[in-house]
């Protein structure tokens, strides 16, 4: 995350879209949320109904302030200059194109019947 929103910020020469305590306080609480998130991967055999809830719950608010990083990194990026050939901006495109997949399937497991059903296959 670090990486990404310092060299969005470097190229565009811009704080963001919410602004730099925007961005603090997003990273702040998907770090919080996301060491739940975590333990939900861990225990996820055996609980009971109301945990089962809480958790994808949490999952489900976790995409919250990601979406205000990738917002934000979309801004900066459309805000800059810089050519399309430069590698670093292909990475950068590459990272968040990615990291939304990623966030998009985990929403979607968020549910806890889903993630009951599939939990232990490919998916």
């Amino acid at each position: 995350f670090g990486v990404v929103g310092h060299i969005c910020s470097t190229i565009s020469n811009s704080n963001g879209l919410f602004g730099y305590l925007g961005m603090v306080f997003a990273m702040g609480s998907i770090v919080c949320l996301g060491s739940v998130v975590w333990g939900h991967h861990m225990f996820m055999v055996g609980m009971d109904l109301q945990t089962t809830m809480f958790f994808s719950s949490v999952t489900m608010i976790i995409g919250i302030p990601t979406v205000l990083k990738v917002f934000s990194w979309l801004y900066m990026l459309g805000g800059c200059y810089t050519r399309l050939q430069d590698p670093i901006v292909w990475w950068i495109m590459g990272l968040i194109f990615l990291f939304t997949i990623g966030g998009v399937t985990g929403v979607v497991l968020s549910a806890s019947i889903l993630d009951s059903l599939l939990h232990d296959t490919w998916f």
